[in-house]
């Protein structure tokens, strides 16, 4: 029996084919982090916020990732803009979690 094909296996090549594609590219990284492949997330949700600067959710994603990866100024960067962008999309549960993750680490 062969082993299971790893997530990332199977939008790589999506975004080979359409590497401007922000929802394949979002859906890779989260393979790629499911896949404790952490470095290797950060372009993509990069990217994805480069194309629609007001996706919160790509935003808070990289912040947590930047956490893990020990890059604190980063993610409380990713977070404060989460913030901004949950307020003004009156997005409750993330403002929540966001002020206190930013006043965890402040």
């Amino acid at each position: 029996m062969s082993a299971p094909a790893k997530r990332s296996e199977t939008f790589a090549p999506l975004v080979a084919r359409q590497p401007d594609n922000e929802l394949f590219r979002f859906s890779l990284a989260q393979a790629l982090v499911a896949e404790h492949r952490l470095v290797d997330a950060v372009e993509h949700y990069k990217l994805c916020i480069a194309k629609k600067p007001d996706w919160m959710m790509a935003r808070i994603l990289l912040g947590k990732l930047y956490l893990e990866l020990g890059r604190k100024s980063e993610a409380v960067l990713q977070f404060q803009e989460s913030l901004k962008l949950a307020v003004e999309q009156s997005h409750e549960d993330p403002e929540r979690e966001l002020r206190d993750l930013l006043a965890s680490l402040s």
